[in-house]
C-alpha cells in the first residue's frame, strides 16, 4: 500500500477540487493519504514566484476555470466573499486538531475546505472562524507557538522537497502538482510502465534555455 502526502492550502480552489476529487480519481487503488497543510505564500516566497492573484487577468481566468471545473466534476463551489484571503487561522486550526506532531484527518480538512468553498461567505470572518473552531474542538491551541512552528516547519520541509505550489501529492519521492495531475498520479499508482522507463528522469535533464523577464 502506497502512502501519499497531500500538500495543500485552504486558500487554493484547485486544492479544494483535488481534495474532493481524490477518492474518485484513485478508486480501486491501494493507498493511504497524509494530509499536510502548508502556507502557499511561504512556498511562493521560497521559490521566488508571484502569487497567481497578483496578475489581474490571470486571477479572473482562474476563477472562471475553477467554476467550470467544479461544474464539470459535480463539486459544489461558491467563491468566498473575497479572494485571496489570509489562510493562516484556518491552517493553524486544522493542524491544532490532532495530537501534536500529527496531521489532520480527512474529516477535519473537509470541514475547513467546505467552510471556505461552499456558501460564498467570508472565509476569514471571526464569528465563522469561532464557530468552526467550536465544531472541530482542536486538541491544541491554534494560536500557540507549537502549532505555529509546526506550520512553519511543514512549509519549509515541503519547499525543501521541491513542492512549489498546491495541491501537490507526493508518492515515493515523486511530486504530482495540480488538479490536472490526478490522472497521472492514478496511472503511477496503477503500475503504468511509463513510470519505470527513462522519461520521468529525462524530463529533469532538459537544459534551461532563455530566461524570460530577466535582463
Amino acid at each position: 500500500m502506497k502512502q501519499l502526502t497531500f500538500y495543500f492550502d485552504f486558500v487554493s480552489p484547485y486544492a479544494y477540487l483535488a481534495f474532493e476529487r481524490l477518492p474518485q480519481a484513485l478508486q480501486g487503488l491501494s493507498y493511504t493519504v497524509r494530509y499536510q497543510p502548508v502556507l502557499l505564500a511561504g512556498l511562493l516566497q521560497h521559490h521566488g514566484q508571484r502569487a497567481p492573484a497578483e496578475l489581474e487577468p490571470k486571477r479572473v481566468w482562474i476563477y472562471r476555470q475553477v467554476a467550470w471545473q467544479a461544474h464539470r466534476l459535480g463539486v459544489p463551489l461558491r467563491m468566498p466573499a473575497a479572494h485571496p484571503f489570509n489562510p493562516l487561522s484556518l491552517l493553524r486550526l486544522a493542524l491544532a486538531c490532532p495530537e501534536a506532531g500529527d496531521t489532520p484527518n480527512r474529516h477535519v480538512c473537509e470541514k475547513v475546505f467546505r467552510h471556505v468553498w461552499e456558501g460564498g461567505l467570508a472565509a476569514d470572518d471571526p464569528a465563522r472562524l469561532a464557530a468552526l473552531a467550536a465544531e472541530l474542538a482542536p486538541r491544541q491551541d491554534p494560536a500557540g507557538d507549537a502549532v505555529k512552528q509546526a506550520l512553519r516547519h511543514a512549509t519549509e520541509e515541503a519547499a525543501r522537497r521541491g513542492v512549489f505550489g498546491v495541491p501537490t501529492i507526493e508518492v515515493d519521492g515523486r511530486l504530482f502538482w495540480g488538479l490536472d495531475s490526478l490522472d497521472m498520479l492514478a496511472a503511477c499508482l496503477g503500475g503504468e510502465p511509463w513510470f519505470d522507463g527513462p522519461q520521468w528522469d529525462d524530463a529533469a535533464r532538459v537544459p534551461l534555455g532563455v530566461t524570460f523577464g530577466r535582463p
